[in-house]
């Protein structure tokens, strides 16, 4: 660069007013040099001298240099500024400053505000997606650990002495564990364990923490720990390690990782609560759900049973073999059809199920069995009745002889290995209306191979077909049978419970109960004896 003349040109009327604008403005000659500033740019930029070249900021210097540059923008100190150029009839040119740091970190702060809410759209997205409390803790650590801390840690708080743990580290990496009395020594923890708000991060010593820190992290610069807020308890407690040697997390900082713990506790409180739920759940629904079926006293038996609604796993039918005792020596078979449909026939399934277990001791007599069930059900002041049959097996030689009482119920049908099918000559009146009920038993033996199936209406009355209204009957299920001549129970059942599925189609039913009673043509290659469960062939 040419050294700087002796004497610069005087200034222009136009350059002595921009050397009065209350903006920093510098005026540059051609040859790059400071022709003039006036006090504002002084101010800003202590080092500028007239008559030499401009020092720093190279931004500025820069874009002087470079004819055309039009506006550029850049850093003075911890400021920010936007400089536009206008050219003077002399050939100098006019710098014109405006300050945009407040601008600029408006800007900066609606661009973080927009991604963390879209981080927090996004979370609540994937802690929603489970209901699987062990899942949510694992996307809880993921998320934090990716987009909060170097590494996280989610523990959950339980009635057992071991809390369980989830961590997460730098590479997305996750580990399950337990912790027990470790948790006292990390001020914040055990108070965020119990739903306190949580302690400031710089009031934590990292090296409290030595037993959170995951394998190859390093030293811990600084943790934070945020309560998991759940819906009316506590969810647990959020951990977030920062490595050293990187400052300790700022208010900001600390205030959005308890937005998101909010949004982790909720989920997290969810799936808690369901899973509480979902026990319970099957604990009350083990005895409302039909048995599995399997040969007893050399009798096979086999059940096939389908809800009203497909979603449901119990409705109002139901079925049960009780196996011969000291008081009883033969297998006693109940199959029966409360009315109505859904949760609330279920119930009442139950309590008959129940009535009839007590009622065991009298499962020689069919009888007696069929009134004390009707005292008991017209005793509950139950609107509902019930129609139900019931069988007692017992093994002759190889034949299976029976006794079959219908109460209200369709009777049962008998399979002969010749393939005709007979109905059972039985009959009684429902149960749970009347205060007498009269009942009809009938007798009959099964030769092995032969199969007594007893049903209920849902499978006669399942509408379908290619118009989809007609309904199976009693002689689609009859011509059904034909074919399962000499097969096992289970076979049986299978391909009266196929056939009716295939004429309802996607269309709606009523619940729907088989039970197959058969005698066994012999043991299976293998087996011990007749009286093991398993399937039999001729």
């Amino acid at each position: 660069m040419p050294a700087p003349p002796d004497r610069f040109r005087a200034r222009t009327a136009s350059a002595m007013n921009a050397a009065a604008a209350p903006y920093p403005v510098v005026v540059m000659d051609a040859a790059g040099y400071v022709a003039e500033l006036n006090g504002a740019a002084r101010t800003l930029l202590p080092g500028a001298r007239v008559g030499a070249a401009l020092p720093s900021p190279d931004w500025l210097a820069g874009a002087h240099r470079t004819p055309g540059a039009g506006a550029v923008r850049g850093a003075v100190g911890d400021r920010f500024f936007s400089a536009s150029s206008s050219v003077l009839p002399g050939g100098d040119t006019v710098w014109w400053l405006v300050e945009e740091t407040s601008y600029r970190s408006a800007v900066e702060e609606l661009r973080a505000e927009r991604e963390r809410t879209r981080f927090l759209t996004e979370a609540s997205s994937a802690l929603l997606a489970s209901l699987n409390l062990q899942r949510c803790m694992e996307v809880t650590a993921r998320l934090a650990a990716e987009h909060l801390a170097d590494a996280a840690l989610v523990i959950a708080p339980t009635a057992a002495k071991k809390l369980p743990m989830v961590t997460c580290d730098q590479h997305g990496r996750l580990a399950h564990g337990t912790v027990t009395g470790a948790v006292q020594s990390v001020p914040g923890l055990p108070e965020a364990l119990r739903g306190f708000p949580p302690v400031p991060s710089r009031w934590i010593d990292p090296a409290a923490a030595t037993w959170m820190v995951p394998e190859g992290f390093g030293e811990v610069g600084s943790l934070a720990i945020t309560p998991l807020p759940g819906h009316g308890v506590p969810a647990g407690a959020l951990v977030l390690l920062r490595r050293a040697p990187q400052s300790e997390f700022s208010e900001s900082e600390e205030a959005f990782a308890g937005l998101f713990a909010a949004r982790a506790g909720a989920a997290m409180s969810a799936a808690r609560l369901y899973a509480e739920q979902n026990a319970i759940t099957d604990t009350l629904m083990r005895d409302l759900l039909p048995p599995t079926l399997r040969q007893v006293e050399g009798v096979e038996f086999a059940g096939g049973y389908r809800a009203s609604v497909d979603t449901d796993r119990v409705g109002g039918d139901f079925y049960d073999v009780h196996p011969a005792d000291e008081d009883c020596p033969e297998s006693l078979a109940v199959l029966g059809d409360v009315a109505g449909k859904g949760l609330e026939a279920a119930v009442l399934t139950g309590k008959i199920r129940n009535t009839l277990q007590a009622l065991l001791p009298l499962g020689h007599d069919h009888d007696q069995i069929l009134r004390g069930l009707n005292s008991a059900l017209r005793n509950a002041h139950s609107t509902r009745f019930v129609t139900l049959v019931l069988a007692s097996a017992r093994r002759e030689e190889r034949d299976v002889v029976l006794r079959l009482t219908s109460a209200g119920h369709p009777p049962p049908l008998v399979l002969r290995r010749d393939g005709t099918v007979q109905e059972a000559d039985t009959g009684g009146t429902l149960i749970g209306v009347l205060p007498e009920i009269t009942t009809r038993t009938a007798e009959l033996r099964l030769a092995p191979g032969e199969t007594c199936l007893l049903y209920t209406d849902g499978v006669t009355e399942a509408r379908g077909g290619p118009l989809g209204d007609t309904m199976f009957g009693e002689d689609r299920l009859r011509r059904a049978l034909l074919g399962c001549a000499k097969m096992p129970a289970q076979a049986v059942v299978e391909r009266v419970r196929m056939l009716a599925d295939e004429w309802i189609g996607d269309g709606g039913h009523d619940d729907m109960a088989v039970l197959a009673i058969t005698a066994p043509q012999g043991p299976r290659p293998g087996a011990v004896d007749g009286a093991m469960p398993g399937r039999f062939t001729a």
